[in-house]
């Protein structure tokens, strides 16, 4: 008998990240041998079982075929026959398919700092790439959402996905195989992606190859417009950074289906108090927003959403306009606002709509920004007429990036 220590433990001791929970696979042994040493066995797919002390989870070595559509279409082999290559073939990744032997079922102290590698995990570790292990990874369509989690988790650290593994990935998502997973694991991955620190990453992934249509389609129609996905990217990295909690970065990704909170920050200004008294601009703004409710609704039973997060994101949409400018609001619209929220109830929620508000405000002030930036650096002297002489220069610059400046604001506009 012999014991590995696996998967994800030996990915994050190499890049010297927190191990969250230990994996082990046994090989050589049985399942009577498992449980005459004290283990619990868990599962009926196939021979998992729970340490009698640590109650970390030990596998019997095993191999998969394919038999069905969906990541449950599998025909488990676990013996003492198989062995550890064999059982790491399986597996997703090149980094998720390492191994470290521990002296025993009883002590899972490493014999030596050997890693096992057989399918070039320190390789991809070293030149920082998620790439597949075998042609398999096309046999479990779950496995794209599970790449773009890994892509999110480690983005921050240099990582990206092979490009013969983002093929395969597309190639998934092109024959419908995702539409055979579980509105469960679909949102199981996504939810755990989404509380990564670099959640954006997760989700353009998935928007890039089409990977959204099935459980997310009103996302991934919203992001087709340039503006709308590149500022609720913006908002879920500064919630990454800041650590919001789940309810709150799935507000600020469904707030992408509210086209009326994405008028330019100038646009915004110009029209806000018009838009509080005219009649016209407020049955549009109810309306945008009612389709938005609507959206989120559809998305989360598409996608199992939980009943916390749909309500958190349903209320942040429906209060958006009033959370942005809330200083400007009279007496009787902070009452109803409270009342609306029921701050007087749970006075934290309207915190946490405050902060969800801020941050997405703050997201549409940093690409109008970063718009003005490029502008700036995209007119230079070759952009202006070259006769010009002394301050006719500067001048004719600060014009010309002025011009350059509105264009690139007009094309963003709702």
């Amino acid at each position: 008998m012999q014991v590995y220590l696996v998967g994800g433990a030996v990915r994050d001791q190499l890049l010297g990240r927190p191990i969250k929970d230990k994996d082990f696979v046994v090989v050589g042994t049985t399942v009577a041998a498992m449980l005459t040493a004290g283990f619990q066995q868990v599962g009926a797919d196939f021979p998992v079982f729970l340490h009698p002390v640590t109650h970390e989870e030990y596998a019997l070595a095993r191999t998969e075929r394919k038999q069905g559509h969906g990541y449950q279409g599998f025909k488990v082999h676990a013996s003492s026959e198989v062995t550890l290559k064999e059982d790491l073939q399986r597996r997703d990744l090149t980094v998720n398919a390492m191994a470290i032997e521990v002296t025993s079922l009883a002590d899972d102290t490493p014999i030596t700092d050997t890693v096992v590698d057989y399918y070039g995990g320190l390789e991809d570790m070293a030149t920082k790439t998620l790439r597949h292990v075998s042609e398999a990874f096309s046999e479990d369509p779950l496995r794209v959402l599970r790449t773009a989690r890994f892509y999110s988790r480690y983005y921050d650290l240099g990582f990206t996905i092979a490009d013969e593994t983002l093929e395969l990935m597309t190639q998934l998502v092109s024959s419908g195989e995702l539409t055979h997973l579980s509105a469960e694991r679909i949102w199981q991955e996504s939810s755990r992606a989404t509380m990564q620190d670099s959640p954006q990453v997760y989700w353009q992934q998935l928007f890039d190859i089409g990977a959204l249509v099935d459980y997310f389609a009103p996302l991934q129609q919203a992001w087709s417009h340039t503006h709308i996905r590149e500022t609720v990217q913006t908002a879920l990295y500064f919630a990454g950074q800041m650590q919001l909690n789940l309810s709150q970065r799935w507000a600020l990704l469904m707030a992408s289906v509210d086209p009326s909170l994405f008028a330019t920050i100038n646009d915004y200004n110009a029209k806000q108090d018009n838009d509080l008294s005219n009649s016209e601009n407020k049955r549009e703004s109810y309306a945008a927003t009612a389709k938005a409710v609507t959206d989120i609704i559809h998305t989360s039973d598409s996608a199992k959403v939980p009943k916390a997060q749909t309500q958190f994101a349903s209320l942040f949409v429906q209060q958006a306009h009033k959370l942005a400018i809330i200083n400007q609001l009279s007496a009787a619209e902070k009452i109803d606002l409270i009342q609306a929220c029921s701050a007087h109830k749970d006075p934290n929620k309207l915190s946490q709509l405050l902060v969800t508000s801020q941050l997405l405000q703050l997201a549409q002030q940093h690409r109008q920004t970063m718009l003005a930036v490029n502008s700036f650096h995209a007119i230079t002297m070759d952009s202006i007429d070259p006769q010009l002489k002394g301050a006719a220069i500067g001048a004719a610059l600060r014009q010309t990036r002025i011009e350059h400046l509105q264009a690139a604001s007009s094309q963003t506009s709702l």
